[in-house]
């Protein structure tokens, strides 16, 4: 079963927007392994709390990815 996992900042899509992910993840396993990939796909948007998350050993917000305002 093809199976993918994005982990999110909270709140940073909306519904339609995970919609799109599911859609199009689901559409790529399907060019990549065939049809018969459809029905078992499993995408899973998970949202990571804010400040849940870091890179090189630092805690991301969800303001500090969104940059300063333009």
């Amino acid at each position: 079963m093809p199976f993918a996992n994005f982990k999110v900042p909270a709140g940073s899509l909306d519904e339609k927007q995970k919609e799109k992910i599911v859609t199009r993840t689901t559409e790529l396993y399907v060019e990549i392994y065939g049809e018969r990939a459809r029905a078992n796909t499993m995408v899973l948007v998970e949202e990571v709390t804010d400040g849940g998350w870091g890179i090189g050993g630092n805690v991301l917000t969800l303001a500090m990815l969104q940059g300063p305002p333009e």
